[in-house]
């Protein structure tokens, strides 16, 4: 195969009057002679001008809408609108035919994003869909680099797991067991010791306690890797398998946690702006347009560079969970009852709208809420001398609500145990925890930040089921 030079070096090139080759899909082919062709490095087309008086009819038919194209040809300067430069085909090879009768994404019929995801092998082809993964890409990356710069460990942490880190129940169960005849122990029981484990094992449904044993002898571990939830959630914003990032830190406290994610958060952000300027530029202008067909009520104030740029530039307000309570309390939405869940008092945990109402309304910053209730979070949140609180740290986000949760670990055996006793988590299968409590422990804190949630705001797509390459959600694991 000769060599190509991508879509995106030529439209930035410098020299004209050069032969080049390109490759790429037809997006359109206008007159016989102008092709609109993509190669997905990025959402510009390059125009391919063809001789089409000497060109034989029967290739020119062949040019339809998602065929497969290479193209030597000259590299000049254009005079045509929107486009420096173009290309003169000297040579056009058909790669691979695509059916204009069978073919599901033509332009004139504007597909929706309900019917591209029925099409997710195909919808990276549409300029939506190839801007968000290339943001989606760049957000991946910018994650590495940041704990990278940083001598973090990447920790690669199990799959497969016997323990379900949040105790919620909702698992996805693992077996080799032929299921038309599963074993069974004297009391009827499902005989896991026959299993390929020896035990019950489960899906991961989060990296971090395995985390926290990497960060008791290497200091600052991340992982980022697959999670899921066995969670009936059928809603735009839950998915049974998303990507996660964990990092676990020792000897940090909640102050420096909080330090860690704001840092993190901004960083990728920018990364992303810098390095995705024209899918950012395109994904605002979609969302633009999306917004003009809701309400005046229900539309964003801001755009989505300007929602990027607020991140960027303002420091995260830092508040107590009780503070939050207050002011909610105090609101003017909650005092005319306009919360579809009306803050009553303190315990309450808080719903989107009123994560929402702290960034957008109140602050108009992010914020960060801590000390919660220990009721409404998870075991191994370290436990405040109230006896009420733990040191726990959401992070909220204008339009998204809480994009990062973590906290300040509890270190205290005695703590620990009592409160997984509390919890009714068997501390005997999970001594392996318990155990960095009994051997040099020491103070350390960490948080998750659920990778498609944070694709999710960048790209300002509505829908969970549209920044993940292929959506794993109740009654659908195609593709």
């Amino acid at each position: 195969m000769s060599q190509r030079t991508k879509i995106k070096a030529l439209l930035q090139s410098q020299q004209t009057e050069i032969d080049v080759t390109v490759k790429g899909w037809v997006r359109a082919f206008r007159s016989n002679r102008f092709i609109a062709l993509n190669d997905g490095s990025t959402n510009n087309n390059i125009q391919i001008v063809v001789d089409f008086e000497n060109t034989d009819p029967a290739l020119l038919k062949r040019i339809t809408v998602g065929a497969a194209l290479s193209v030597e040809g000259k590299l000049i300067a254009s005079l045509g609108k929107g486009q420096t430069v173009e290309v003169v085909a000297t040579e056009i090879e058909i790669l691979g035919d695509c059916d204009p009768e069978t073919y599901p994404l033509q332009l004139k019929n504007r597909p929706s994003l309900e019917f591209l995801r029925e099409k997710a092998h195909l919808r990276f082809r549409t300029n939506t869909f190839g801007a968000i993964f290339r943001v989606r890409n760049s957000l991946a990356f910018a994650v590495h680099q940041f704990f990278q710069e940083r001598g973090f460990v990447y920790l690669h942490t199990p799959i497969i797991t016997a323990s379900d880190a949040e105790g919620a129940g909702e698992t996805f169960h693992v077996t080799n067991f032929d299921l038309d005849n599963i074993p069974k122990t004297d009391t009827g029981e499902i005989d896991f010791k026959e299993d390929f484990f020896g035990r019950a094992t489960n899906l991961t449904v989060s990296g971090q306690l395995e985390g926290e044993l990497g960060a008791m002898a290497l200091s600052d571990i991340y992982t980022f890797g697959p999670t899921f939830r066995a969670e009936n959630s059928n809603t735009t914003r839950h998915l049974a398998e998303f990507w996660m990032i964990e990092p676990e830190v020792a000897f940090n406290d909640l102050i420096d946690n909080m330090d860690l994610a704001e840092d993190m958060l901004k960083y990728v952000i920018k990364y992303a702006l810098d390095k995705n300027a024209d899918d950012i530029e395109f994904l605002t202008q979609r969302l633009t347009e999306e917004e003009k067909s809701k309400p005046q009520n229900e539309r964003s104030e801001m755009t989505l560079l300007e929602k990027l740029q607020f991140c960027l530039t303002n420091d995260f307000e830092r508040l107590t969970y009780t503070e939050a309570i207050d002011i909610l309390k105090e609101s003017t939405p909650n005092k005319k009852k306009k919360f579809v869940y009306p803050i009553e008092g303190w315990g309450t945990d808080l719903q989107s709208e009123h994560e929402r109402y702290l960034v957008e309304k109140h602050f108009k910053k992010p914020v960060i809420l801590t000390d919660y209730p220990k009721e409404i979070k998870a075991f191994y949140m370290r436990q405040n001398d109230d006896g009420k609180t733990v040191r726990a740290m959401d992070i909220l986000f204008p339009g998204i609500g809480e994009i990062v949760g973590g906290s300040q670990r509890e270190e205290r055996l005695d703590k620990l145990e009592q409160r997984m006793n509390e919890m009714g988590i068997p501390t005997e299968e999970l001594w392996w925890y318990l155990d960095t409590r009994r051997f040099g422990s020491c103070p350390h804190a960490g948080f998750g930040l659920g990778f498609e949630r944070l694709v999710l705001f960048v790209t300002g797509m509505g829908n969970i089921r549209d920044v993940i390459p292929f959506p794993r959600f109740p009654k659908n694991a195609e593709f």
